[in-house]
């Protein structure tokens, strides 16, 4: 019975994992840039939902309605008037440019918000259901839920849609896709708006699970990169069953070394499969 809680604690974990790494691996594998600003991202929505929860006093999860196509024009905007203009230098110039948004929005949150800790508490939050001697928490299997659906919806935007079917392209070869009437420059700004609203719905899953700061932006981005990593570059069903490989292996380390054995499967993956369990 310890194991079968084990495992479905991992996956309800993992779940969150999923979708915190759903952006970055989605921005890698069409605009082919690691966005090292993705943490902050994160944190910005978990911020967006918590005040906006507390001033209005509503649920935490009907913020997404608000936080989503913000944070989805804020990536849009910034893909459009900066990183598509210093992508033309190369894709290092990009990748610095993503350090100093880190460090710009770390300082600014720390700023606005103060560094006290945030958490966006529910009436859910501490409600355990209890199935055949295992005990799950109701809001796990929510944020379990959130996190798949959103998934589902991205893969169904991606393979169903006329805009998703020129962001594979673009993905796939960008000069043939420009050459057939796809706008590149047009494509990357909703692919990072994209990446973006997913980072809000990450941000909401992390500001009810968890309590969090204005620097923890760095610490989700490493779970995320080991996602990305393990579940290989680019592929979103790959990052939802390295998500849940993920919280597995850290739910099976405990409290104390947790991550250390998270991290230590990510360095076994490095070597012996480097290019991920699902490459494209």
């Amino acid at each position: 019975m310890h194991v079968i809680q084990l495992i479905i604690n991992g996956i309800l974990l993992g779940g969150i994992y999923a979708v915190l790494g759903v952006g970055m691996t989605m921005i890698f594998g069409i605009v082919k840039l690691t966005n090292l600003a993705h943490g902050e991202f994160v944190i910005l929505g978990a911020y967006g939902s918590t005040l906006l929860a507390q001033a209005l006093g509503v649920d935490p999860i009907l913020t997404l309605i608000v936080t989503v196509p913000c944070m989805f024009l804020i990536g849009m905007g910034l893909q459009t008037g900066l990183i598509n203009r210093v992508m033309l230098k190369g894709s290092e110039p990009a990748l610095l440019v993503t350090f100093g948004l880190s460090i710009i929005l770390q300082d600014a949150m720390l700023l606005l918000f103060t560094a006290d800790a945030r958490h966006a508490g529910a009436a859910y939050s501490s409600t355990i259901l209890k199935i055949g001697g295992i005990n799950i928490a109701l809001l796990d299997i929510i944020l379990l839920v959130i996190s798949l659906v959103t998934i589902l919806i991205l893969t169904m935007f991606l393979n169903k849609t006329y805009m998703g079917r020129s962001i594979r392209a673009t993905s796939d070869d960008t000069q043939a896709a420009s050459l057939m009437g796809v706008s590149v420059r047009k494509t990357y700004a909703i692919a990072m708006g994209i990446a973006l609203a997913t980072a809000a719905v990450a941000g909401l899953c992390i500001g009810l699970k968890w309590t969090f700061y204005a620097s923890s932006g760095g610490s989700y981005l490493l779970i995320a990169f080991g996602v990305v990593v393990i579940g290989g570059m680019g592929s979103i069903p790959g990052t939802l069953v390295a998500g849940l490989v993920f919280g597995l292996a850290q739910v099976i380390g405990g409290a104390n070394y947790g991550l250390l054995v998270s991290y230590i499967l990510l360095i076994i993956m490095l070597a012996v499969r480097p290019q991920g369990l699902f490459s494209k």
